[in-house]
């Protein structure tokens, strides 16, 4: 498809914001106002919209920032794709899908009450990799200069890849190659847009300047956070960025789960960021239903093995770990079979890409795989790490200090001290465990972690956790926490993702190749794929779920 988007004189675009000034800052209806109350036993560590890569960020600021795309906000399929936010339209393709042109909203302001231009839209794509975002490598550096980008990011200018005019209000992208997934890259968190001003780098416990209806007013990672309203705000398309109820969101830290849930019951809290605690799932369930919140997305727990240290620099080793884990005990750690399902690959169920089946259970090898898990083969497990040299070598395995996240690490260590190794755990806040696990420098051997999609799609497990690209030696910030590297599977994974332009079901068929051609190299042990079961206070009320975030709390609605 070719065209081009019909452009607005900088008269309409930037003179003033009267345009959407008769839009409501807030909705209308008898439950806007209050204060909303979230607790959650641990931060999600640094604001900085561009480098934080921890869903409980993810969801608060989800409603501080936007980029020039985004996820709807409101309920609806899994599978969703990207909507335009701080563009007007999505543009159509140029040159064969290697140039987009987009047009800003007119009218939009920062949070500090500077004028969203083209100029922000490029100096965040620069600050990406200036940053040394996650992300900047997987998802951005196919934009023409961000290869340059990855190996000087302190010199990033993106010459030749994003361009800015400020007549027309117009921002347009040069690609290095088509990509079917490009409006869904840069609505992905780290694709927020910030003041041109904010400098480049992490910006760790102060928050940059958002265009969304809230702003961060304080914040400390030891004890709470505090979000205020925008004073800026005002709502320009109420799928991408909904007016927001409550008047103010504060969020505590510190208390664990068991003590979170009660407090929920008692009134002093609203919600709860982590998963209801399994013993008590049942109390929850029959006390109150009303409030009992079930909620699908596209996840995975898994444990990352490190394939360049014993024991795991061995194939068997990795391929007797998968062998010999009972996902079964897992599914039953994450609350039983109504809310979890055993996991034997790294691509969940839902997810584009995902064909059902499972080389590692008794009876299945990678040659001929069950269709689906049944049961670990610790007899199989034992061989191959007589084989592997490896029996009676220690394993730590790093997990995050969560109760659940502890209780899937004891299982770990108990089937590997079952397999023939020394094994213990090692729990840190998950703030800090996060980017410990990834940093090759502390020589983890198993990092225990979860994943949620950044956006639907198959190369958001694959390519973003297994790739080349994103195993940065030395730096906290490498989400390949194995340090797996296959130069053919990322070529496969480049196909896949070149047939996905014009053919989706065919990239779908490379996707699910690449994920047998992955679990066949065994760099993690998937253990299961959960739903969300969540309590909130008698006061919540609202159409409030949403996939990716979860939960938008814009939208909560207080009695």
């Amino acid at each position: 498809m070719t065209g081009v988007i019909a452009l607005m004189p900088v008269t309409a675009a930037f003179a003033s914001d009267d345009s959407v000034a008769s839009r409501p800052a807030v909705p209308p209806g008898p439950h806007t106002g209050g204060i909303l109350r979230l607790t959650a036993q641990n931060s999600g560590g640094t604001l900085d919209p561009q480098v934080s890569y921890l869903h409980l960020n993810y969801q608060i600021e989800a409603v501080v920032y936007d980029g020039l795309t985004t996820f709807a906000k409101a309920p609806g399929s899994l599978n969703r794709q990207a909507i335009p936010d701080l563009v007007d339209s999505l543009p159509v393709p140029e040159d064969g899908g290697l140039t987009y042109r987009f047009h800003l909203r007119p009218g939009i302001r920062f949070s500090n009450g500077k004028l969203l231009t083209p100029d922000d839209v490029v100096s965040s794509m620069r600050r990406l990799f200036k940053v040394n975002s996650p992300t900047a490598g997987p998802y951005y550096s196919h934009i023409v200069g961000g290869t340059a980008c990855l190996h000087a990011p302190e010199h990033c200018v993106l010459s030749g890849g994003v361009e800015a005019d400020d007549v027309t209000g117009t921002v347009t992208f040069h690609l290095t190659h088509p990509d079917s997934e490009f409006f869904d890259r840069l609505a992905f968190l780290h694709g927020a847009i910030v003041p041109a001003e904010t400098p480049a780098r992490d910006t760790g416990n102060t928050a940059p300047p958002g265009t969304g209806p809230y702003y961060i007013a304080s914040y400390d990672p030891n004890s709470g956070m505090e979000l205020k309203r925008n004073p800026y705000f005002r709502e320009w398309n109420h799928d991408a960025q909904p007016a927001a109820y409550p008047d103010a969101i504060h969020y505590a830290f510190g208390l664990d789960p068991e003590a979170a849930i009660t407090a929920i019951e008692n009134g002093q809290y609203d919600w709860m960021y982590e998963n209801a605690s399994l013993d008590r799932l049942a109390e929850i369930g029959s006390k109150f239903t009303d409030r009992i919140h079930i909620i699908d997305f596209l996840n995975l727990y898994y444990a990352a093995l490190n394939v360049n240290i014993p024991p795991f620099n061995d194939l068997r080793a990795r391929r007797a770990f998968n062998y010999a884990l009972n996902r079964k005990a897992m599914v039953i750690h994450s609350g039983g079979s109504s809310v979890a399902v055993p996991s034997c690959q790294m691509l969940p169920v839902g997810a584009p890409g995902f064909e059902p089946g499972c080389i590692y259970t008794k009876g299945a090898s990678p040659e001929n795989p069950a269709p689906e898990w049944k049961e670990p083969d610790m007899a199989l497990a034992r061989q191959l790490v007589e084989e592997s040299g490896t029996r009676g070598q220690h394993v730590t395995v790093i997990s995050p200090s969560e109760p659940g996240y502890v209780a899937r690490a004891n299982e770990l260590r108990s089937t590997l001290a079952s397999m023939g190794y020394v094994a213990s755990v090692r729990s840190i806040t998950q703030s800090v465990q996060f980017n410990y696990i990834q940093n090759s420098d502390n020589r983890v051997q198993v990092g225990l972690t979860g994943w949620n999609a950044d956006y639907p799609s198959a190369s958001t497990y694959l390519q973003a956790l297994f790739s080349c690209g994103t195993f940065t030696p030395h730096s906290d910030n490498s989400i390949n926490i194995s340090g797996f590297c296959d130069h053919d599977l990322d070529a496969l994974m480049d196909q896949a993702g070149l047939v996905s332009v014009t053919d989706q079901k065919a990239g779908n068929a490379l996707w699910a190749e690449a994920s047998r051609l992955l679990m066949a190299q065994a760099p993690a042990v998937p253990i299961d794929q959960v739903r969300w079961v969540t309590l909130t206070s008698s006061r919540v009320q609202g159409a409030f779920v949403a996939p990716i975030y979860q939960v938008v709390f814009s939208q909560f609605q207080l009695r």
